[in-house]
């Protein structure tokens, strides 16, 4: 394991119990949990996006903030439902954002997740075209996303512009370099993994398969993440690709962690139903330290990927969260080969 960090979904909720009671309060503690983290010495911050919902939904203005209030953390997304996106926009944000971060965006994109509206991609006015379908949809836009990242120009440029343009075909700006390389793609299934080897984009996996072969949860992923490795080796890119699983982990090691997250110290992956289809969601791992560092050890997904997400409880506020990940940080990622 090389890289630990976290992953916030930005709930906010008028709840007499949340701490993040408004939009601002999510926004605002989202930047003060990344700080908090890399103060600990964790290693990302990301954030979930979700639109029409009291969630994180616009994520460059979030993740430019972020990135102007730390210096080392990788500051990234898991995931952007690319189904709303226009590409080209994007990549102008998302470069800009890069920018101000010195490097270090991490952007999870993909299909996205069930949503709160139906279509509620159209509302942003775009449509799947007649015979395709909503994912590929997103596909399509994600395919132009990462052409433009590429920088190379396409745009012809004005005769008479109202500043001088360089030589040749324009391309987005600002441009940053490298970007394309810390792209991922959050794949629910085995073959959508190896679709993302193919196009050349890390593997982003969370406690959610879109498929069930009976087997447990982290072993299903542990396949999925050996069959993104050999489409990649396949495919022939240069550069060894990164993945990244997501786990909700709480070590037990106070009273207000029992109160709170005891009850799932006996968890189980669950099945359900989701978009027609069987899926499987992982287990809660909630222990004392040294029942999880032997429960962790069992969980061969981890073991396969170089980057674990801690999704936290982010309406228990920025200092029980920032607790949460310095215990993991303290008690168990030594004993799971971090650094």
């Amino acid at each position: 394991m090389k890289n630990i960090g976290f992953l916030s979904f930005g709930h906010w909720s008028a709840s007499p119990h949340s701490r993040v009671r408004s939009g601002a309060d999510a926004l605002l503690q989202s930047i003060e949990l990344a700080v908090a983290a890399e103060e600990a010495g964790a290693d990302g911050a990301y954030y979930r996006v979700h639109h029409f919902a009291q969630q994180l939904a616009s994520p460059f203005p979030l993740l430019a903030a972020a990135a102007a209030r730390t210096s080392r953390i990788e500051l990234g997304t898991g995931v952007i439902d690319m189904r709303y996106e226009n590409p080209l926009y994007m990549a102008e944000d998302a470069g800009s954002a890069d920018l101000i971060s010195g490097g270090r965006l991490q952007l999870g994109i993909s299909r996205g997740s069930p949503e709160q509206v139906i279509d509620g991609y159209r509302y942003f006015g775009y449509t799947p075209s007649e015979g395709t379908s909503d994912g590929d949809m997103a596909r399509e836009h994600t395919a132009r996303f990462l052409e433009v990242l590429d920088g190379e120009g396409f745009a012809r440029p004005n005769p008479r512009p109202m500043f001088p343009n360089p030589p040749g075909l324009l391309r987005i700006e600002p441009h940053a370099p490298g970007l394309r390389d810390r792209i991922w793609w959050g794949a629910g299934s085995r073959a959508t993994a190896e679709w993302t080897a193919e196009q050349g984009m890390n593997l982003m996996s969370s406690t959610l398969l879109t498929e069930d072969t009976g087997v447990p949860f982290h072993r299903l992923q542990a396949e999925q993440i050996q069959r993104f490795r050999d489409a990649w080796t396949a495919a022939g890119h240069e550069r060894e690709p990164r993945v990244s699983v997501s786990r909700s982990i709480f070590p037990i090691v106070n009273d207000l962690d029992r109160q709170l997250f005891w009850r799932e110290h006996d968890s189980t992956d669950q099945v359900g139903w989701i978009d027609g289809g069987n899926a499987r969601f992982g287990k809660t791992y909630a222990n004392e330290p040294d029942k999880l560092i032997a429960e962790l050890a069992e969980d061969e997904a981890i073991a396969a990927a170089d980057t674990l997400l801690l999704t936290v409880p982010n309406q228990l506020g920025v200092d029980y969260n920032a607790h949460v990940v310095e215990s993991v940080l303290t008690h168990l990622a030594p004993e799971l080969g971090w650094r």
